[in-house]
């Protein structure tokens, strides 16, 4: 009897705790983590949404492009005049943003003065609400003595939906707060400011950007932390941005850095997302609002509303008996007369319940101390809705630019400002706890907005200073690198002069026209084993190639690559040469094949003069080497006596071909109309078959009915020796040049090819930095290393896919600490380098593709170039950019580029066996 007596005890007393009473009355406004996480995907979801071009316009968050496209980097400077504009007073004030001052170090001033709104000019016309902003602007300048003559930057904050064209131009969607202004909605209001600021007369200002507070926010608190990348409005109303990667900001063109995107996520649930969270208290502050059906989300969430929210819930459980008695006053019936303050007030720590009586009593009723701590409760759980809210917003924020930038863990700073936030003594705690508990892997800071939406819209109108004036130099610098279709007609006929006058027996030419006594190209009869040596660059390679009597058996290939070590290339010919013998040697050995005395064609990718197909005698080195007692000497000589000395082997070297004329017959034995090889890789280089009596320096002896071609090895990388090419060099070609193994020489390849375009790269970042343009003005010793921006680096950071973030992760590989918007500055460098080389390389491919055809005589001539190298196969748009100049500047030439599978091993092959065959017949 005694248990029957004390659970009824217990029972008795939980029925009366005050909290458990309200807990289950308003259960649904509880909301667990599963539930949280749930609202967090479903934002998630409407984020994309609205970020599409497809479902924007059904998109209820509307994720607003703001065309900020940079957060405050410490640089910004100078004085503007600021009006921010949100709600029944605005603000006019001028900043001054000191330079050198920035982040984490302050350096922003400003003076301001608050001005009321008349309550009739929130919905008369639109212009007369303007013109009483402006003549409160023009009445700042007189109080504060501030120059009327003198053109003034203006920065204008402006709390309202827009869709914003540009960073200064914004047309206004809808108003919100009690403004009903008319005939501005659909408006350019920064319009409808200049032309009120035109009617009110006596300023000059330039309206530079107009800025949503919530943006404003951001930027304020960007301006002191650098890892401020949101922002966040919880007051009045409630909002959200942050920085989106622009390639997904469908609705402004470009793809390259990001851009502050204004969620508006306020009408989160206008289409019904949220309905299965909506209580009938929401219901009802909705049905009574002035915009029904709309911005559903913020009234769950902001100032404007959690007053009301609680008044109701109140109300409803006092009607039921389960408040005051069940005794209703007037007062507790009357809209509004329950505030948001009145919720923080009742919610404070010590005196919370204390306040929460004292408002009670002055709604005319007489609450006990379990109503007291019900209401008190009652307040808790709505304010608690709130920021839980409000946290699973920010956490599909935060989720989708984790994923963005494909991080594991994200470390960000979001800026937060509002009365909400600022005033309401538990709602900051909350708020955090409840985001770092979503989002464990994230390390997200708070920080509170110093001065608000006005500092925030002058640093805005900074940046963008900042960013115009660093473009302008950016585009100055390399303006050098874009090249006109007139500079391009006249390199075109520098190559054309230079080409004729190479191939006359007298007369200095700076392009060396070294004819190759090949005569013919293949016809796919060929067939045997051959040996192919190939020497270019820091590789030697050795290859077997097997030719089936038919094309369908195809080729088979066998090979082995063998480094040349720097020591090797800068030391003695004959070491040298006693490195290829013995790399032979070995590979000869590894086929089983020491025994066999097989033809071989010897691929030599420098200048040779020759007077034979199997004689070939250096004239300059190339692309690094240095070999000593090499020049002027016969190369095949050379690797013949090598191969004597070693005394292990012999070979038949029954060829001697440069790498472009390899290339050329590779790609000539899948197609007969290919006549051109184009090497665009470490070097560049162009051979072609040209009439045998153009080419004087043969003697004419070899004009025979069967030889009426021959592929001449033009070496263009010479053009621009003479100086030919001085009006298009910059310094920064100039500074290449001059530290290059032969300063001087091979100009034009060191205007196009791999070898040298990283290292002009790096001359114009290296200016870039010293001018404060880049990296901070920080001058790394890795930017001061010759030679570490290597070429690869182009084609990696200029691929369309590679996101920007993987290009800031190449620049930190190199010791180069970037930013967003270094990375885009970077990479336009790159784009205008490898841009000008491939035009050049279409100039000089269209002058000779023209002579081919003026040759022969042809109206129109369809031709194919086989193509090898690096550059050509890897670069993203260097292919397409030479085709596409070609294309321009030889219109009556249809030529097709073919690249080279096997290359010029495989031709060096291909010319033994067709110069073997012709040998015999």
């Amino acid at each position: 009897m005694l248990a029957v007596h004390l659970v009824s005890f217990f029972f008795t007393k939980l029925q009366e705790d005050p909290t458990k009473k309200v807990d289950r009355f308003l259960h649904a406004m509880r909301l667990h983590d599963d539930q949280l996480n749930d609202i967090s995907a479903r934002f998630q979801a409407e984020m994309k949404k609205g970020l599409s071009a497809e479902s924007n316009a059904a998109a209820a968050v509307k994720m607003l492009p703001t065309h900020v496209r940079s957060t405050p980097d410490g640089s910004e400077k100078g004085q503007f005049m600021a009006l921010d504009f949100g709600g029944s007073k605005f603000k006019v004030l001028q900043v001054k943003v000191r330079e050198g001052m920035g982040i984490r170090k302050g350096g922003v001033e400003m003076d301001e003065k608050t001005y009321r709104i008349p309550k009739e000019l929130l919905t008369g016309r639109g212009t007369e609400l303007f013109d009483h902003v402006t003549e409160s602007l023009k009445d700042f300048l007189h109080e504060r003595n501030i120059s009327l003559e003198k053109k003034h930057p203006l920065a204008f904050t402006f709390s309202f939906p827009c869709e914003q064209t540009a960073l200064n131009r914004g047309l206004l969607l809808s108003w919100s707060k009690n403004f009903r202004a008319r005939g501005l909605q659909g408006k350019d209001v920064v319009q409808v400011l200049r032309d009120s600021i035109d009617r009110t007369g006596g300023m000059d200002m330039e309206v530079l950007a107009m800025v949503n507070d919530t943006v404003a926010t951001m930027m304020t608190c960007g301006f002191d932390d650098q890892y401020c990348q949101a922002g966040l409005i919880i007051g009045t109303g409630t909002n959200a941005c942050y920085m989106e990667e622009l390639r997904h900001v469908d609705l402004v063109e470009g793809d390259e850095g990001r851009m502050c995107v204004n969620t508006e996520w306020g009408a989160f649930g206008d289409d019904g997302a949220l309905d299965d969270f909506i209580t009938e208290f929401d219901r009802d502050v909705d049905a009574a609002s002035n915009n029904p059906g709309k911005q559903i989300f913020e009234k769950m969430i902001s100032g404007m509303y959690l007053g009301e929210l609680v008044r109701l819930v109140v109300l409803k459980m006092a009607k039921v008996g389960k408040l005051f008695d069940g005794r209703v006053s007037d007062a507790l019936r009357t809209k509004g007369k329950i505030t948001t303050a009145h919720v923080a007030a009742m919610e404070e720590y010590k005196n919370g319940l204390k306040n929460t009586r004292t408002i009670l009593e002055e709604l005319d009723l007489s609450p006990s101390d379990d109503d007291c701590i019900a209401v008190q409760h009652i307040s808790t759980i709505v304010s608690f809705r709130s920021s839980n809210l409000v946290a699973a917003g920010l956490a599909a924020i935060l989720t989708r630019i984790k994923h963005n930038r494909n991080r594991r863990a994200l470390r960000i700073t979001v800026g937060v400002d509002g009365t909400v936030y600022k005033t309401h003594p538990q709602y900051p705690k909350r708020l955090h706890k409840v985001v770092r508990r979503l989002l464990p892997d994230c390390h997200v800071r708070f920080a509170l907005s110093d001065s608000g939406s006005s500092k925030g819209a002058a640093l805005v109108t900074a940046v963008a200073q900042r960013l115009a004036s660093r473009k302008r130099q950016v585009d100055e610098t390399l303006s050098s690198f874009k090249l006109s279709q007139e500079q391009l007609q006249l390199v075109k006929a520098r190559m054309r002069a230079g080409l004729e006058a190479g191939l006359k027996s007298k007369g200095p030419s700076a392009i060396k026209m070294l004819p190759s006594f090949v005569y013919h190209t293949p016809d796919g009869t060929e067939n045997g084993k051959y040996l192919a040596l190939d020497l270019g660059g820091t590789n030697f390679r050795a290859m077997l190639v097997n030719f089936k009597k038919s094309l369908q058996q195809n080729v088979r290939l066998y090979h082995k690559i063998y480094t040349i070590p720097l020591e090797i290339m800068q030391g003695t010919g004959e070491e040298l040469f006693d490195h290829l013998a013995q790399c032979i040697g070995d590979f000869l050995d590894y086929m089983g094949m020491k025994n066999a005395r097989l033809p071989a064609g010897f691929t030599f990718s420098f200048p040779c003069e020759q007077t034979a197909i199997d004689t070939g005698t250096l004239v300059s080195w190339t692309k690094g080497f240095k070999a000593t007692n090499c020049e002027g000497h016969d190369v095949v000589s050379m690797l013949r006596e090598a191969i004597k000395r070693r005394n292990e082997f012999e070979l038949d070297i029954a060829a001697v071909v440069n790498d472009t004329v390899g290339t050329m017959m590779s790609c000539a034995y899948e197609d007969p109309q290919c006549e051109i090889g184009l090497i665009a890789g470490t070097g560049t280089n162009v051979c072609y078959m040209e009439e045998v009596k153009n080419i004087e320096k043969t003697g004419g002896e070899q004009g025979a009915a069967e030889m009426l071609k021959m592929c001449v090895n033009t070496e263009w990388g010479g053009l621009g020796d003479d100086g030919s090419l001085d009006d298009i060099i910059t310094p920064y070609d100039t500074e290449v040049d001059q530290n290059s193994v032969n300063p001087g020489k091979q100009r034009f390849e060191k205007l196009t090819s791999g070898m040298y375009l990283g290292e002009i790269v790096r001359q114009v970042l290296l200016d870039l930095t010293r001018g404060g343009l880049l990296f901070r003005g920080h001058v790394t010793e890795t930017l001061k290393t010759p030679g570490i921006f290597q070429t690869k680096y182009l084609s990696q950071i200029e691929s369309d896919r590679l996101a920007l973030l993987q290009v800031r992760s190449i620049l930190q590989q190199l010791g180069l600490n970037s930013n967003c918007d270094d990375s885009i500055i970077v990479k336009e460098v790159c784009g205008a380098v490898s841009r000008r080389a491939a035009q050049l390389c279409g100039a000089g491919m269209a002058a000779v593709v023209d002579k081919i055809r003026e040759n022969r005589g042809l109206d129109h001539l369809n031709i194919t170039v086989g193509v090898d190298g690096a550059l050509y196969k890897l670069h993203p748009h260097f292919s397409g950019v030479l085709q596409k100049t070609t294309k321009a500047l030889a219109p009556r030439c249809d030529v097709t580029f073919l690249p080279s599978e096997e290359g010029s091993g495989k031709g060096a092959a291909l010319i033994t066996a067709v110069a073997r065959k012709k040998k015999e017949i």
